[in-house]
């Protein structure tokens, strides 16, 4: 049997790891017999750790949260993220977070292991972020949106577009999303029936109301590509439906967020929706997906694909008349889907 200070240091460890435990198969990992195992528990709780116990056959245990936060146990990758994780808090978009992440990095690092530390300060070192000037938001605001996230509870707000009017937002709120050092919140908007993305740090009166919602489906797999979409296209002037004649799978490995929202139609094909405020940008994006593809709209980029494809063939012809060609001429740009 192991001395009891480390034997509780395990059981510990298996608490925070796991939500249930059964009492007689959490007594064969620690290799004791469940009277001990009772002891420890009971010491543990007197050291302020929650432990609850679970009725039914057999009973267990569950580590519940507690009043304060007692000490936490943390195995090495999980310790080098948190310190990682620290790093960037300190100078990240959240307002007034900066110092508090500094303390608590400081504490961390003064009881890491050295060959952790060196771990933490090589990713440090050949890091190099790139900052730039961007609004912050208060941790107490990303909190209750992501409170309302979690508990799908309608959220209610004032929000404020980019040419400063104000408009009064019921919405079902689906997830929190960082994307280029801003804070969106991806929702259904009660009011316009339909996705919009919101700014958060353009959130104003913040209230909860109460009300939970069944979660609709969103149209697309990925949140964050779709916020990113969303982001993109209320900017731009062109948007484009593309069929790509290869499984979603293979185009998924080379798409980037920015590049559009990407949805399977078959074992063999998938639409991608893009935007973007140059026609040249959207042809070349999809030209390098490396796949056939045929463009459905706007008709804009069918006919700048096609002067394109005759100018590519006479890049590559001898002898081809290479007379200049003016470009493709442009209608007025199309508005871009629904962002808050």
């Amino acid at each position: 049997m192991t001395e009891t200070p480390s034997r509780m240091l395990r059981l510990l460890s298996l608490l925070q790891n796991s939500r249930d435990w059964p009492g007689r198969k959490l007594a064969e990992r620690l290799g004791v017999s469940p009277r001990t195992l009772r002891r420890d528990v009971e010491r543990l709780r007197d050291l302020g750790y929650p432990v609850q116990a679970i009725p039914g056959v057999g009973g267990g245990y569950r580590l519940e949260a507690g009043a304060s936060l007692p000490p936490l146990l943390l195995d090495d990758d999980e310790a080098v993220a948190i310190a990682v994780g620290l790093r960037t808090a300190a100078g990240g978009s959240v307002a007034d977070i900066e110092d508090t992440s500094i303390r608590a990095l400081a504490k961390l690092e003064q009881v890491l292991p050295k060959r952790l530390r060196s771990r933490v300060n090589a990713l440090q070192m050949y890091t190099v972020p790139m900052f730039t000037v961007t609004p912050t938001v208060s941790p107490e605001h990303l909190a209750s949106v992501a409170q309302a996230c979690r508990d799908q509870q309608r959220l209610r707000f004032t929000y404020r577009k980019r040419d400063g009017e104000t408009s009064s937002r019921l919405v079902e709120p689906y997830r929190l999303v960082h994307v280029n050092r801003k804070w969106y919140v991806l929702s259904w908007d009660m009011g316009r029936q339909d996705w919009r993305t919101f700014r958060v740090d353009r959130m104003e009166s913040l209230l909860l109301t109460g009300v939970r919602f069944q979660q609709r489906e969103l149209p697309a797999e990925d949140a964050a590509a779709y916020v990113a979409q969303s982001i993109t296209s209320s900017l731009a002037g062109y948007r484009a439906l593309v069929t790509l004649h290869a499984p979603v799978e293979v185009v998924a490995e080379r798409i980037r967020p920015r590049d559009g929202i990407l949805t399977a139609v078959d074992h063999r094909t998938c639409r991608l929706r893009s935007a973007a405020d140059s026609l040249e940008w959207l042809a070349l994006t999809i030209g390098m997906f490396g796949v056939e593809f045929e463009v459905h709209e706007p008709p804009e980029l069918i006919h700048y694909i096609q002067e394109l494809s005759e100018r590519l063939a006479r890049a590559a012809s001898p002898g081809a008349d290479r007379s200049v060609v003016a470009p493709p001429t442009r209608d007025a740009p199309v508005s871009g889907p629904a962002a808050g």
